[in-house]
């Protein structure tokens, strides 16, 4: 089989040829239709990631494709049947053996660039907003990077829960797309200042930042009393400092998502999550945002949209017409 490597960190990926693997007892492996990028990948790819995997590796978080064998400890799949998985790595070849309980079942609905776009910008939304930070219905969402792979699913998701969605973005096409997901407010991040911009509009109850740096810093100063604070992750580069007096002052919570971290001590918060999702995008109430479908032969492409922000909503990487 055809799969992508990393070697040595901070290099090009390099495709190269390598045997088909055998599942472990508790693994199921799939023939690999599709496999969503991430701005983890571009981190693991240079050994920044806080779960990058020993050298060599084959990057490429979550997949959607076809059970094409299972282990002999394996029930509940069988070879044919569609599925997704979030791996963690693994995804950029054309087959790959995964843990079967991180597989989820796919409705006929789905087809294979919405699966693979699905589980981690939607499944990352949903558990920051609904499990940890508890966002009510009437509440005002700002969300920044809100025209990315995980910003646009929290404007999406925000709006199902009922907020009043703000949304900040770089530039018209970004907001544009924030719009259609359903934002109500648009700001530009490019020209305007984001704590002028959200204090004129009564300020924010909920922040959902998988930005940092200086828009981290703006939000903060445009929280409402009790506000909740979701740190998703750092595009700009910058980890925010917090000083703790000022959380005094209003009585603000700042909380970490990390969507990965739960398998390893409450599953089944992803597990239930996924599940509603998935329900919600068989009734037609969630639509994944694919900016760009890209061949297999165009990985470091794909990789290059995230890292110089070209991409609104997600980059998936077509990998087998099944």
């Amino acid at each position: 089989m055809r799969a992508y490597q990393v070697t040595s960190f901070d290099a090009p990926l390099g495709l190269t040829e390598m045997p088909v693997p055998p599942p472990a007892p508790d693994e199921i492996r799939l023939r690999i239709a599709a496999c969503g990028l991430n701005f983890a990948d571009l981190l693991m790819q240079k050994g920044e990631y806080q779960d990058t995997p020993a050298l060599p590796f084959v990057p490429g978080m979550e997949v959607a494709g076809l059970v094409d064998a299972v282990g002999a400890d394996v029930a509940g799949f069988q070879p044919g049947q569609r599925v997704a998985v979030f791996g963690g790595r693994g995804g950029l070849a054309e087959y790959g053996c995964f843990p079967a309980d991180r597989a989820v079942a796919l409705p006929d609905t789905m087809g294979w660039r919405d699966a693979a776009a699905f589980q981690i910008a939607y499944g990352t939304s949903h558990v920051a907003l609904d499990h940890r930070a508890h966002l009510v219905s009437g509440e005002t969402l700002l969300v920044l990077g809100a025209a990315g792979g995980v910003g646009l699913t929290a404007v999406e998701i925000g709006k199902l829960m009922g907020a009043r969605v703000i949304a900040c973005a770089r530039g018209r096409d970004k907001l544009r797309a924030a719009h259609e997901a359903g934002a109500d407010h648009l700001i530009d991040a490019t020209d305007t200042d984001i704590r002028d911009a959200v204090l004129q509009l009564g300020g924010a109850d909920v922040v959902y930042d998988p930005v940092g740096g200086a828009q981290f810093d703006a939000a903060f100063r445009a929280c409402r009393p009790e506000a909740r604070i979701l740190t998703i992750g750092f595009a700009s580069g910058e980890v925010p400092r917090i000083k703790a007096n000022h959380l005094l002052v209003k009585n603000l919570t700042v909380m970490g998502l990390y969507w990965g971290g739960y398998l390893a001590f409450r599953p089944e918060v992803l597990t239930n999550s996924l599940r509603i999702l998935i329900d919600w995008h068989r009734q037609g109430r969630i639509r994944p945002h694919v900016s760009h479908a890209l061949p297999f032969d165009q990985v470091e492409a794909g990789l290059a949209l995230l890292r110089d922000r070209r991409s609104t909503g997600k980059v998936v990487i077509e990998i087998a017409d099944l």
